[in-house]
């Protein structure tokens, strides 16, 4: 079911919208709704980024352990060339 709504757009960007949905072959309407979508799931994308940082922040507190991010980097760096690759070790803090 999709609902109507009003958007009201200064002149100069409804322009904008109109000269840049063209270029992309579709209708302004389309043009926009494909912008709403895309950044609605920018923002949902986003909004879990952030819950995972918060969950592992509040896993460091509660463990203490972290990895030195040069041998993480150094692990995943072998392991996409398929060397053998040494696995970091948690540092406590």
């Amino acid at each position: 079911m999709t609902t109507s709504t009003t958007l009201k757009l200064p002149d100069d960007l409804k322009a904008r919208i109109a000269s840049a949905a063209k270029q992309a072959g579709k209708t302004s309407h389309a043009f926009m709704v494909e912008a709403l979508q895309m950044q609605t799931e920018l923002a949902e994308r986003r909004r879990e980024f952030v819950q995972s940082a918060l969950l592992a922040e509040q896993e460091v507190a509660q463990y203490g352990l972290v990895y030195d991010a040069d041998e993480v980097f150094s692990y995943l760096r072998d392991r996409l060339a398929v060397r053998p690759a040494q696995r970091p070790k948690p540092i406590k803090l």
